[in-house]
């Protein structure tokens, strides 16, 4: 079972950023990571993810975010730059192996003026 711990959400103004972090409890190393979304009345959806393979980034947020992972330091983590009121929502950490999916408590990122 891997515990999945986020932190950096906070409120911000429109244009503002954030960095969102994820400490894994074991080695990330097999593991593809993703930062998913979930506004009010909307279904969750894949922000970004990262593997050894490639990296995935929403239509919505490519150019603004960046993730990026320290497998030394089991950690994953999303630059949030030009921040938009519509990607206002609770951010989830996630880690997929292909036979397990885990996920973090989720952590609230509001942009408003």
């Amino acid at each position: 079972q891997v515990q999945l711990v986020e932190s950096g959400g906070g409120s911000v103004q429109p244009g503002g950023s954030l960095r969102l972090s994820c400490v894994a409890s074991e080695n990330i190393g097999i593991y593809v990571m993703g930062w998913y979304r979930q506004a009010p009345g909307k279904k969750r959806e894949l922000v970004a993810s990262t593997s050894v393979y490639n990296t995935r980034y929403a239509d919505s947020v490519k150019g603004r975010f960046t993730i990026s992972r320290d497998d030394a330091k089991n950690t994953v983590s999303l630059q949030m730059n030009g921040l938009k009121p519509e990607d206002t929502a609770v951010y989830y950490c996630n880690a997929d192996n292909l036979n397990q999916v885990f996920w973090g408590q989720g952590t609230q990122v509001t942009v408003a003026s």
